[in-house]
């Protein structure tokens, strides 16, 4: 199939990484005989296999904090923020998937234009720094050398049901669409119950089965993260290429709404896909305190399920707080 092609072959770069978090955890959390020992080890690893992280909301961030005026701020340093250029060196961040994210309040108005915007923002502020680079294939994200720049739209209504508008944001270098964030869109269904919008029997109608053709085509990433289990299970069944999670976990672990029943890393690992798991302590440890250890959880129980090739990491620095 010849249309999957550039989605597929993106994807085995980042099972790639799925694998690499996977042993990062593990050497951290084995008992080595003193602690510079383990630091070292996993410095290694981390140079050698560069983490692509799955979620990242800087640009939501930048426009709340700056308006997106880049030219006011040095993004090497900043203080109001999770992230910024030293940081992301200093995990040895290969890849970041950043998030063109627009409320969904703009949904039926703006939400075009805004999303715009926001692709406009992460697209300066990959072109402006030498550290970055825009990449937008498979090929591009193994040969840079810089960090590498990947666009993702965080909610469907972003497109405002225009299959004209998802192949347009693909043109500008948008690499992966969640089909919804906490609003229903007229085609699919979200996990949360904030929005009561779009309200329906039917969790992904025939429009939506045409995005999940259309992005299949083009070789964009669906990304699942924020959909209903009834939204995500139907994508399953009929995505002719594998499908992400960016920043999700494990129901069993932590039973969230925003997280991948059994039942889904079943259908995931048939997929091929992958579950990038959410840092923050709503997700994985329910709202309690939580620390490595608890992540691994969530690591243990997909690798279980699902196998260690979907396992991912995706923070969502910048997103949730705590």
């Amino acid at each position: 199939m010849l249309f999957l092609n550039p989605l597929q072959s993106l994807w085995t770069a980042w099972q790639s990484q799925g694998c690499t978090v996977t042993s990062l955890l593990v050497i951290v959390l084995l008992p080595w005989s003193s602690s510079t020992s383990v630091e070292q080890k996993t410095l290694d690893l981390m140079r050698r296999e560069p983490l692509i992280d799955g979620h990242n909301d800087l640009a939501l961030q930048l426009r709340i904090n700056y308006n997106n005026r880049l030219s006011t701020i040095d993004l090497h340093n900043l203080s109001k923020t999770h992230t910024d250029i030293e940081r992301l060196k200093a995990g040895h961040v290969g890849a970041q998937m950043w998030s063109a994210y627009v409320l969904c309040s703009s949904q039926d108005k703006d939400a075009v234009r805004l999303t715009l915007e926001q692709i406009d923002v992460i697209k300066r502020m990959c072109s402006n720094y030498e550290e970055l680079e825009l990449v937008t294939s498979s090929t591009a994200v193994r040969e840079t050398k810089k960090i590498g720049c990947l666009i993702a739209i965080e909610g469907g209504h972003s497109i405002d049901s225009s299959l004209p508008a998802l192949r347009m944001f693909y043109d500008l270098g948008v690499r992966s669409l969640a089909l919804t964030h906490t609003c229903n869109t007229p085609w699919a269904e979200t996990s949360s119950s904030i929005h009561r919008v779009y309200q329906r029997d039917i969790s992904l109608t025939e429009f939506g089965k045409e995005v999940v053709k259309e992005m299949n085509r083009l070789g964009m990433m669906i990304d699942l993260s924020h959909s209903s289990v009834s939204t995500a299970r139907a994508v399953l069944l009929i995505s002719r290429a594998p499908v992400i999670f960016s920043h999700s976990s494990a129901s069993a672990v932590c039973n969230n709404p925003r997280n991948v029943p059994d039942d889904l890393l079943q259908l995931l690992k048939k997929n091929g896909g992958i579950v990038m798991v959410n840092l923050y302590n709503r997700f994985v440890a329910c709202g309690k305190k939580a620390n490595i250890a608890t992540v691994a959880d969530h690591f243990d129980h997909i690798k279980k399920i699902a196998g260690s090739e979907s396992i991912g990491i995706g923070g969502d620095y910048d997103g949730a707080r705590g």
